[in-house]
């Protein structure tokens, strides 16, 4: 009776373009939602209080992205046992126990900066008058950790339309209850809510993975097993992608506090965060564009066809470019307007600002596409060797602005940081270009 209906769901699954399409649906609302994030608690709370929040959000972007690529490990063995790879778990094969570890794992994370954050709020470091709602905010970022682990084990299984399904609905409902705060909803009562929302999608994918692959409770209580299979077989995947991931959130998000450390002004803390939320907006949509084409990339690779493999990179950094010249537009005619909407007035942004935005992110799209690519080939080293001088000046923008232009701080940080991203840029077009040779 389900048979038609699961080979519809089949066909679907395997189209690159329905994938794509249902992907950038789901950026979509990912994206509303970041920005309905900083639209309504720029509102709801003192500029003070608000920059707080925006260091809790910083510190929550370590966390989520503290898993160190485990989760993209655990997809690239599970999908090879579930195409039929039953290599012998004693010769390093999957093993059920795997995602029991990894759960653990996560769990451990999350244990661990919730008790941070704790000490944080106990000991005065991040002031706020609202702790509750600072430790529930932070819950439900962290809940991302799990989601994760959802979403690459049902790719892996072929259910990427179940995981984008469950995702949006999810999103719609908190995206809801987060503009509910404007409307007279408590701040806590909704972050509560959508704690709740999320706790019931994520765990009803977890239910469907532990079903699909037929697990029982042993197998996510097998620690030992589980973790010794770990260590035996692939210890050495793990550091160079710990390593790699260390680098690039480090990179991403230190300008929070060294902006933070440098002055107490807020402008250049809010201009930062308004390119933080452009950036991601970028960086997503690629991710979707080159996730729906990596099947046919690694094949090219693995295949040794170079000009295909030529072909298909062209055609990907094509059309991250496209994003990229759409977002440019979007912020010379609207930007100005875009922010102070998003800020409610509490700081301007003029036309150098946005040039120099621009700039960043035409080459943030090229780290992007390499890293994704390279990310899927398992080239954590190459990837590493390029993080360390963008990890260096995304560290040194911050002092050097305030050392040598401290009456313009904010435009000199921008540049550094811009300039910072176009060096790294380069780098990564000579990888490419050594990934071709390979």
């Amino acid at each position: 009776m389900n048979r038609p209906s699961g080979n519809k769901l089949a066909r679907l699954e395997g189209s690159a373009r329905i994938l794509a399409l249902v992907k950038l649906a789901n950026v979509g609302l990912v994206l509303i939602w970041g920005f309905a994030v900083t639209f309504v608690f720029v509102r709801v709370l003192p500029i003070a209080e608000f920059q707080a929040f925006l260091l809790l959000v910083a510190f929550g972007n370590f966390t989520i992205s503290a898993e160190f690529g485990l989760t993209s490990i655990i997809y690239a063995r599970l999908r090879r046992h579930w195409l039929g790879d039953r290599e012998d778990a004693a010769d390093g094969g999957f093993r059920l126990e795997e995602m029991g570890v990894l759960f653990l794992f996560l769990g451990l994370l999350v244990a661990g900066g919730t008790l941070i954050l704790l000490i944080a709020l106990a000991m005065g470091w991040l002031a706020t008058a609202m702790p509750l709602l600072f430790l529930l905010f932070f819950l439900s970022a962290c809940l991302n950790l799990p989601a994760l682990l959802a979403k690459r084990a049902l790719a892996a299984m072929d259910g990427n339309l179940l995981w984008e399904a469950l995702d949006c609905a999810r999103r719609v409902v908190t995206i809801g209850l987060l503009l509910a705060i404007l409307a007279g909803l408590d701040p806590r009562l909704s972050v509560a809510l959508q704690l709740v929302v999320s706790i019931v999608a994520i765990g009803y994918a977890i239910a469907h993975v532990h079903r699909r692959l037929d697990m029982r409770r042993r197998h996510w209580l097998a620690f030992r097993v589980g973790g010794g299979h770990v260590r035996a077989h692939y210890l050495r995947d793990i550091g160079a992608s710990a390593a790699f991931t260390v680098s690039d959130i480090v990179a991403y998000n230190a300008p929070y506090f060294s902006i933070a450390l440098a002055t107490s002004d807020a402008r250049p803390m809010l201009i930062f965060d308004f390119f933080f939320k452009m950036s991601r907006s970028l960086s997503m949509l690629v991710r979707a564009m080159v996730e729906a084409a990596l099947p046919r990339i690694t094949r090219a690779y693995h295949a040794g066809e170079t000009e295909r493999l030529r072909q298909l990179l062209l055609r990907a950094m094509g059309a991250a470019m496209i994003f990229a010249i759409g977002l440019a537009a979007v912020l010379l005619a609207v930007g100005d307007r875009l922010f102070t909407l998003l800020f409610d007035g509490r700081a301007a942004i003029d036309l150098a600002d946005i040039s120099l935005m621009i700039l960043s992110l035409a080459a943030l799209t090229i780290l992007c596409v390499s890293v994704y690519v390279q990310g899927a080939l398992g080239r954590f080293s190459e990837l590493l060797a390029r993080s360390l001088p963008f990890l260096a000046g995304s560290l040194a923008s911050a002092p050097l602005a305030l050392i040598f232009w401290p009456g313009r701080f904010d435009l000199a940080f921008l540049a550094l940081y811009a300039f910072t991203l176009i060096g790294v840029a380069g780098l990564h077009l000579l990888s490419l270009r050594r990934l071709l040779r390979a």
